[in-house]
């Protein structure tokens, strides 16, 4: 077996033309495949390099292999089932800006850079006031890519076609406007730095610079470790990065205020090359819509299929029972409260279930169910809030769903003898301890609704939810979970 460099495997050569913050999984299987496919599709023609965003990290294991790794997407995309491997070359090098800053500062010489991404965690896009302008480097990454951003603005004198495309890929929302915010606390923390330039520097930040928020969906379990013999027979080199992902991906791009929807897709073509990538006005309408159609279902189906005695998502979508429960509460209770064209709804809800159907992924309904309430009240909440607004009557399925939560968290052992382990902040835990030791279920649901440290109000003022509450715990420990989910179906 051969070892993986560009020695034993053809290696692409483009300009340097984006700055990735982040070597991780998911930037590798995502970002990158996207950049090697708009490369071989379109004449996008860029290269990434590569910056290792914290001190320790593997830059060296890629450049290690000459940045060649290889992308192993699985699950089902319009109905057939993938199971696809492909080698990865666009990436150029790779940096550690704590060991090689003068080089990372450079990148901000290079005239053909003209894209920034990221993924630097949830934790990454956070301001710190102890940075400095003259670390080598600033410690968080808004810190980071203001002093690049500054290096840029002298070597080309503010040149307004020298300004950079910022695309974050963080897991929050508004990511792209955290991030900004960030910069322009730096701008005025390091003012008496920039000195003379501060105002011209500010300037051509805010008019030439182009920071999207972004939204990102593609679910990477990461390393192969129970199939990494088998890939690296199968590709014939000890590739030592490959990263696995499922065939599904949706990066949904917000333009950024000063810059139309054509510019970005003129600068950035991954439509031509018929990428799952859409550039809109906004990104709120798509947050709403996967948090709602994906981690929605999720969160609720989890208790109802774990104590009806099943362990996989993939076997929860394939019960004749919980089944049809999880199509219930996402087609016909979560996608009426959404604000999207039907038909775009109705696709992307089938792109879910066909993903919780991976036949490559046991993803346990017990790692769904850390932290359930928080969760709830998030992803479900506000979709039970808006059905009944619209409909004038509650969403049984989502009302299910939380007594089974409820259900869930008082413990003890599920009808085959597996023991039910909830786990969640200890106040919570201590409270559904103290409810469910009355043995009464009226006072079980009013104390969970009443809980304003979960839900931030008294759910009890929602008509006739604690009512609902109560019937279907009481449903649920008289006739057993599956039994009782079938009242409502």
């Amino acid at each position: 077996m051969k070892a993986l460099n560009k020695r034993t495997a053809p290696k692409s050569v483009a300009p340097e033309r984006i700055i990735q913050f982040g070597e991780g999984n998911f930037l590798r299987c995502f970002v990158d495949w996207i950049i090697y496919k708009m490369n071989r599709k379109t004449d996008f023609n860029s290269s990434v390099v590569v910056v290792q965003p914290i001190e320790r990290g593997m830059v060296d294991w890629l450049n290690g292999q000459d940045c060649l790794y290889h992308v192993n997407l699985q699950g089902r995309l319009n109905g057939e089932v993938v199971n696809k491997l492909t080698r990865i070359d666009c990436i150029s090098r790779a940096l550690n800006p704590y060991t090689q800053n003068q080089a990372f500062m450079a990148l901000a010489d290079q005239p053909e850079i003209r894209f920034v991404i990221s993924n630097t965690t949830e934790a990454g896009i956070a301001f710190d006031p102890a940075c400095k302008l003259s670390d080598a480097p600033a410690s968080s990454y808004p810190g980071k890519l203001t002093q690049l951003l500054y290096r840029r603005y002298q070597t080309f004198r503010g040149a307004s076609d020298k300004g950079l495309i910022i695309m974050p890929c963080e897991l929050i929302f508004l990511n792209g406007h955290h991030l900004k915010e960030c910069i322009f606390k730096y701008l005025e923390l390091w003012k008496d730095d920039f000195g003379a330039d501060y105002q011209g520097f500010k300037e051509w930040f805010t008019n030439y610079c182009y920071v999207c928020a972004t939204l990102v969906d593609r679910i990477v379990p990461g390393f192969p470790r129970k199939d990494i013999k088998a890939i690296q027979e199968q590709i014939c080199y000890e590739d030592n990065l490959v990263v696995q992902g499922e065939a599904f991906h949706l990066w949904v791009i917000e333009k950024p205020e000063n810059m139309s929807i054509d510019q970005l897709k003129a600068e950035f073509p991954a439509e031509k090359a018929g990428l799952h990538v859409l550039i809109a006005e906004s990104e709120k309408p798509y947050h709403e819509r996967k948090v709602t159609l994906l981690n929605g279902p999720h969160t609720v189906l989890s208790p109802v299929a774990y104590l009806s005695g099943i362990n996989i998502v993939r076997d929860a979508c394939n019960d004749p029972v919980v089944g049809k429960y999880i199509h219930k509460v996402q087609f016909e209770e979560l996608m009426q409260t959404l604000n999207l064209p039907m038909d775009e709804l109705q696709q992307f809800a089938a792109d879910v279930l066909e993903r919780f159907n991976n036949p490559y992924v046991d993803h346990q309904v017990t790692s769904i169910m850390l932290n359930s309430f928080p969760k709830y009240e998030t992803r479900d909440l506000p979709g039970l809030k808006t059905y009944l607004e619209r409909k004038g009557e509650l969403p049984q399925g989502l009302v299910f769903g939380l007594a089974a939560i409820i259900t869930y968290y008082k413990g003890g052992k599920r009808a085959d003898g597996a023991d039910i382990v909830p786990n969640d902040a200890p106040e919570i835990m201590q409270l559904l301890t103290d409810l469910w030791a009355t043995g009464d279920t009226q006072k079980v649901a009013e104390g969970v609704l009443a809980a304003e440290m979960i839900w931030h109000e008294d759910l009890n003022k929602i008509p006739g939810l604690t009512a609902l509450v109560k019937a279907d715990l009481d449903k649920i420990q008289t006739l057993g979970m599956l039994e009782a989910v079938k009242t409502i179906l």
